[in-house]
């Protein structure tokens, strides 16, 4: 069975940092790229930032970069999402998502084959 297991989600003030945690079962995890997404209330969601697990290339959504730093520990399958200096408008659910192969610069548009349930991340000001 494949999973998807996101966690680390909570509420912070502003100006705190989280870190995310997706951890991957029932599929070959070297052989699929890892994203993470996010989806505020009332918003669609957004490609947040994405890593190929084989050799670590990664991609971002450029207003994120230099807060959202994404990693990968393939001994565990596990892909982290490290959020710094998070904002109010960093509100909204986060979910990780497998897709097979590798992904580019359009990492966003690819299809994604499977997803997590989520964690929620809570930004007051």
């Amino acid at each position: 069975e494949v999973q998807l297991v996101e966690s680390g989600g909570g509420s912070v003030q502003a100006g705190e940092s989280l870190l995310l945690s997706c951890v991957a079962s029932g599929f070959t995890f070297d052989e699929y790229a890892i994203g993470w997404f996010r989806q505020a209330p009332g918003k669609e969601r957004e490609g947040v930032s994405c890593i190929n697990t084989n050799d670590g290339s990664r991609y971002s959504t450029d207003s994120l970069k230099g807060r959202f730093i994404i990693s990968v520990d393939n001994a565990k399958n596990t892909v982290y999402l490290q959020m710094i200096s998070l904002k109010p408008e960093d509100t909204a659910i986060y979910y990780c998502a497998a897709s097979e192969g590798r992904v580019g610069v359009y990492w966003k548009w690819v299809k994604w084959d499977y997803w997590g349930q989520g964690t929620q991340v809570n930004v007051s000001s």
